[in-house]
């Protein structure tokens, strides 16, 4: 008979001899697990580290607002120390916007604010309270953070 005369002749093109199944490789592999990466861990210390910020970014404005603090009101504090919570309130809020968009100067003011903080601390304790715990956490996330950019910058090259 007649090629194109035959039932399904125009829908399906002839076979071909070396025609192999176009989904062999995919049936011959099981599927891998996408591997942790170093860079995949900053990313989501950066974003856990936001989080924190913004939530300790809007403790401070609390404070100016006057929003549940038992103490005394931001207008009747010292100068020095309405200074330095004006400053934490919009630095700590500007890094954790930093950090969640994960750019290098989220990182860099990140680092700013944890070390003008444990600055202010050891200097000037009236100004910023802070406890030997809470002193050597921000120590040891700052050191975390560091590692994991050393780490994530060399499994890219």
């Amino acid at each position: 008979m007649i090629g194109f005369l035959r039932r399904g002749a125009a829908i399906r093109p002839p076979s071909h001899p070396r025609e192999e199944r176009s989904d062999a490789a995919l049936r011959s592999q099981p599927l891998a697990r996408p591997r942790l990466s170093w860079s995949r861990v900053l990313i989501w210390f950066m974003r856990i580290m936001a989080l924190l910020w913004i939530a300790r970014g809007l403790s401070y404005w609390a404070v100016i607002l006057g929003a549940g603090e038992p103490g005394p009101a931001f207008e009747d504090r010292p100068p020095g120390v309405q200074t330095t919570i004006v400053y934490f309130a919009v630095i700590d809020l500007i890094a954790a916007i930093g950090l969640w968009l994960m750019t290098s100067w989220g990182g860099v003011l990140w680092l700013l604010a944890v070390m003008s903080y444990l600055i202010l601390a050891a200097f000037v304790p009236a100004a910023v309270a802070l406890n030997l715990v809470m002193g050597l956490t921000y120590c040891a996330l700052m050191v975390l953070y560091l590692g994991l950019s050393y780490l994530a910058g060399s499994e890219e090259q």
